[in-house]
């Protein structure tokens, strides 16, 4: 059959190094090695000390402990560590769906699982939100959508693009109509931690016996560059993701495995940093977004670094973010990457203002000029 790209992925791998301003990225400046280890108190002799060795492939008994240690009941047996959360949720996929399996992705959402269970061979279907509900699903949809024979249901939690974080109660009737069909539910939660009020969305973990989690130190941690993501789920499911993952990547660094760890150690402080960047920068987008009047639509991101935003012209995404790159060297993410037509995610998570400054004002420069067509 057919292979479906990851169009998203594509795009920002194409162009992400190769434009002035980078607006499409959905995390927060990341930390350098010096940094971190500060954070730490460490001293990076240690680093430099560091045998290159194979490390342990599922993750070292320490990493995997502060994993556990942040999802209640779990222990290091329940949890494994990946290359990035990309993986995780990549071999929990592979190990739950296939030709007669079928998948419900709650959307608009980051679109790998739904290539994934498309390029596996099984039925997928998107469970659209709209701003209308502030982005909840419709308990009367999910009933419609996730039907008996379902397989997997995926969220993504807080959500990227719109950064929504699901209500008390979105929350309860997605776990009660998931365990009524006996479906596994795939939390993606690499955003947690990056609420800019500062409360830390729930885990799924622990609600459902059916339940995986995944994560990472991408988003919320700013430090994409380290590739460590992890799975948390029932100890038999994690053997059976470990096998595949040994098909993979084998397992992380003896460097990254050691500075995820510290991460962990120093999660407070980091994601301190993370909340002070979003709650410095968001303004001025919001500020820069109102100056167009009517031309956008958004509501606030409650987590991550990024604002889902609806725009008023005819021409598409993919066209309008193509012509910001080709002619003002501003990356955008356009929302057909997510199947949504006319919107735009952008992002606002760089290091100083006036780097988010200097991209506005270009892409100012180069929305006047689309208006004045």
């Amino acid at each position: 059959m057919p292979f479906v790209p990851f169009d998203m992925e594509e795009w920002q791998s194409t162009w992400e190094n190769r434009v002035r301003h980078n607006l499409s990225e959905s995390g927060v400046h990341p930390l350098s090695i010096d940094e971190l280890l500060a954070l730490a108190g460490e001293d990076a002799d240690r680093v430099l000390r560091l045998r290159m060795v194979y490390s342990q492939a599922n993750g070292t008994e320490e990493l995997r402990q502060r994993i556990s240690a942040r999802y209640a009941g779990a222990s290091p047996g329940n949890v494994l560590v990946t290359t990035g959360s990309a993986e995780a949720n990549f071999v929990t996929c592979w190990r739950l769906l296939g030709p007669g399996t079928r998948a419900v992705v709650v959307a608009p959402t980051y679109m790998q699982t739904w290539g994934l269970a498309t390029n596996f061979g099984g039925q997928v279907e998107l469970l659209p939100c709209t701003p209308e509900r502030l982005w909840d699903p419709d308990p009367e949809h999910l009933e419609r959508v996730i039907t008996p024979g379902t397989t997997l249901v995926v969220v993504t939690n807080p959500n990227n693009p719109t950064g929504h974080v699901l209500s008390a109660a979105a929350r309860q009737a997605l776990l009660d109509r998931t365990r009524s069909v006996g479906a596994w539910l795939l939390a993606d939660e690499v955003y947690q931690g990056a609420e800019r009020n500062g409360v830390e969305t729930p885990t799924l973990w622990g609600s459902y016996d059916r339940v995986i989690v995944t994560g990472g130190l991408s988003k919320a941690y700013g430090l994409p560059g380290l590739r460590i993501g992890w799975s948390v789920g029932p100890a038999d499911l994690i053997a059976s993701l470990w096998r595949r993952h040994d098909y993979t990547v084998i397992g992380p660094g003896p460097v990254t495995d050691f500075l995820a760890t510290l991460a962990l150690r120093v999660r407070p402080k980091i994601l301190e940093r993370t909340r002070s960047i979003l709650n410095r920068n968001y303004p001025v987008l919001d500020a820069w977004l109102k100056s167009f009047g009517d031309f956008f639509e958004w509501q606030a991101p409650e987590a991550g670094a990024i604002c889902w935003v609806r725009y008023r012209h005819r021409l598409g995404s993919l066209e309008l973010a193509e012509r910001m790159r080709a002619e003002h060297s501003v990356l955008l993410e356009p929302g057909d990457h997510f199947r949504v037509p006319h919107h735009l995610r952008i992002g606002f998570g760089g290091d100083l203002l006036g780097d988010l400054d200097a991209a506005l004002a270009e892409l100012t420069r180069g929305l006047q000029k689309l208006l004045a067509d």
